[in-house]
């Protein structure tokens, strides 16, 4: 056997294996209540006191806004 004239497909049946089985291994590494846990944790928009942000500088006409620009 000439393995010299085959080692690219060797080196690709390598990568390709290796690949696979990273992305086996991080798949099963993850919890399935992954998403579960997420959603348990979540704060209804009617607890308790909102942040809110009030601007009060003037918007810019479409002169100051090309002068600007330029």
């Amino acid at each position: 056997m000439n393995i010299a004239k085959n080692m690219e497909a060797i080196f690709l049946a390598a990568a390709t294996l290796a690949g696979a089985t990273l992305v086996t291994t991080a798949v099963a590494a993850v919890p399935a209540t992954r998403h579960i846990a997420a959603t348990a944790h979540a704060v209804p928009a009617s607890a308790g006191k909102m942040q809110v942000v009030v601007i009060t500088a003037k918007r810019l006409s479409a002169a100051e806004k090309a002068a600007l620009a330029n």
